[in-house]
């Protein structure tokens, strides 16, 4: 079992960190401060090829596989410090992988080199008002009318809804309740007729990531537009949370990796009662405790990314690294804070920005909870 990276993947690592650290870190704060989305980075992202890592190269993209995706992203998070811009990645990226599995050649054609140039940019809209954990509750519609289809209903919290060019839509398309069969998945462009979006959500953390609500009211939807097949879009949805999943652990170890750098540095340049703190184990031990689980993180999310990389299905191993990671970067961030004491909860310092940031990660992509159900499912529990 070979554990290494390449020497192309060594050296991709090191220059996206250069690069996010040069071009991304100038005005986070501000940015967070404001809510705004920067989109100049985004630009500066898309020409480094970060949205293009899972393109094929006919469409103009990288053709990269998840391993190298996922070292990338890892990379990108740890260098940059805006959590909100990264997660607008992922979210990009995750739009691609499905349009790139399930799209018609004229689909992919369309959209995928100006998703992976930056030149569009895409939202998955699933999550309602009364659908969250429960997907199989959503009431949008989806119904034909002779010639296509009209899409109608409400989705809400959806990430890079504000600034989304295309939108990849799940609705209902029969009468009952059933997990397959009963939900299509279609492509819905912000110029479509009957559609229209809520003003951008205010948010906790990750403020630079743009979220709302989105409405269809019997929005037009040509049988061009249909993502898949008919009534399979629980086999599409199943298979990009597994993507999902892996990619926002990539991101996440990647913070985990900074907050924990920025600890590192702190405690052994601190000095309190002659000696540097880092020297007191109920510092130590939180700082090593960090080091276990971003350790422990990487040995799932790689077994994960190879699992899918092999063509394979990764359900338990995308929520044990989801679970498993989201926690441990939201404690990391509340230790860290901690350990740097009145100047880690002092805004200048930044933590307390990212375990605002850190919160959602508990929540986003499934939540804990329901992490710790689906394990237990795939136990036979």
């Amino acid at each position: 079992m070979d554990f290494s990276f390449t020497d192309t993947q060594v050296l991709q690592r090191e220059s996206i960190v250069e690069f996010a650290r040069r071009e991304l870190n100038d005005k986070v704060r501000e940015n967070d401060q404001a809510g705004g989305f920067p989109l100049e980075n985004w630009r500066k992202c898309a020409d480094m090829g970060l949205l293009s890592l899972l393109t094929p190269e006919i469409y103009g993209g990288l053709g990269e596989d998840l391993v190298t995706t996922a070292n990338s992203l890892e990379a990108l998070s740890y260098g940059c410090e805006d959590s909100g811009l990264v997660h607008a990645i992922v979210t990009q990226l995750c739009c691609i992988v499905l349009i790139n599995l399930y799209g018609s050649p004229a689909q992919k054609e369309r959209y995928l080199p100006e998703l992976s140039s930056g030149g569009m940019i895409a939202a998955q809209s699933i999550t309602e008002p009364d659908a969250g954990s429960d997907v199989l509750s959503m009431r949008t519609r989806i119904e034909g009318d002779g010639a296509g289809w009209l899409l109608s209903g409400g989705k809400v919290f959806i990430s890079n809804g504000p600034l989304a060019d295309i939108i990849i839509v799940f609705a209902r398309c029969g009468a009952g309740k059933s997990a397959f069969g009963e939900i299509s998945c279609f492509l819905v462009e912000k110029t479509a007729a009957g559609y229209s979006m809520g003003k951008p959500l205010q948010k906790m953390g990750l403020r630079t990531l743009q979220n709302c609500e989105m409405f269809f009211d019997s929005v037009g939807v040509g049988e061009e537009m249909l993502l898949g097949k008919n009534g399979h879009g629980m086999f599409i949805f199943n298979e990009g949370i597994e993507w999902e999943r892996a990619l926002m652990t990539a991101a996440h170890l990647g913070t985990l990796e900074r907050v924990l750098g920025k600890s590192i540095s702190y405690v052994k340049t601190r000095k309190q009662f002659g000696k540097e703190i880092g020297k007191n184990q109920s510092l130590s031990n939180k700082i090593g405790t960090m080091k276990l689980n971003l350790e422990l993180g990487k040995l799932i999310l790689y077994k994960m990314a190879w699992l899918k990389d092999q063509g394979k299905r990764a359900t338990l191993e995308a929520s044990l690294g989801k679970l498993f990671v989201s926690e441990s970067l939201k404690s990391a961030c509340l230790d860290a804070i901690q350990i740097h004491g009145g100047y880690g909860y002092m805004q200048e310092c930044d933590l307390e920005r990212d375990l605002r940031d850190s919160v959602a990660a508990t929540i986003y992509s499934g939540t804990s909870e329901m992490q710790r159900n689906i394990i237990a499912r795939m136990l036979g529990i």
